[in-house]
């Protein structure tokens, strides 16, 4: 488990081992959710990442009768 401490300017580091384990760099985005008592943060990765990811998929779908 990481610690970190909050600086007077309201900032927190996060640790490298941690950084580089979910792939974050610098200047990267990163979404804030609030969850009860704990702050989540999720790396925006750009949209073009996620090209052909759906490849290989099958793509046929039975359609109704008056669809065709």
């Amino acid at each position: 488990m990481e610690i970190v401490t909050v600086s007077s300017r309201s900032r927190s580091i996060r640790p490298h081992r941690v950084r580089e384990s979910i792939g974050i760099h610098m200047g990267q985005k990163m979404q804030v959710i609030i969850c009860d008592n704990r702050i989540e943060l999720i790396p925006i990765k750009p949209i073009a990442g996620h090209r052909g990811f759906l490849r290989g998929i099958d793509t046929t779908v039975e359609r109704e009768a008056d669809r065709e």
